[in-house]
């Protein structure tokens, strides 16, 4: 009788690799039935109107993506100030063209998003500088 020690060893190290292929999770969406109660407006509101051009929106999702990682998992039982810190909308963008193909992204803290306790953080952000040719990280300050 042939014993399947080798197949069974192959499976082991083969199962854990899928680890390494994750998807970025997808959005949640509200259940239908809270979703067919929502009222759409006849039109948009212009108030607080703001277009983003698509490759300035490209270029700080990038830089959001280097900068908080999607598979980023903030412990449970961390502290809030920690839990904040690590959330992406405790932070605003600034986006700026430069030539040749360039685009700066400024990644900053919110001020009033996470409670400091009085003290100023001046390095809880990023500034990036993103190529949108090839669509890749010049260069990155932290």
């Amino acid at each position: 009788m042939k014993r399947p020690l080798p197949w069974l060893l192959l499976l082991c190290a083969w199962l854990p690799s899928c680890v390494l292929f994750q998807r970025p999770p997808r959005p949640v969406h509200a259940p239908p039935q809270e979703a067919a109660s929502f009222a759409w407006p006849q039109l948009l509101p212009s108030e607080g109107r703001q277009v983003i051009s698509g490759p300035m929106h490209a270029a700080v999702q990038l830089a959001m993506e280097d900068f908080l990682p999607w598979d980023l998992k903030t412990p449970t039982d961390a502290p809030p100030r920690e839990q904040c810190l690590n959330r992406r909308d405790s932070y605003d963008a600034v986006a700026v063209p430069g030539g040749e193909g360039v685009m700066y992204v400024e990644i900053v803290l919110r001020p009033e998003a996470c409670d400091m306790g009085g003290e100023v953080l001046l390095d809880a952000g990023g500034l990036y500088a993103i190529d949108t040719r090839s669509w890749r990280i010049l260069s990155a300050r932290r």
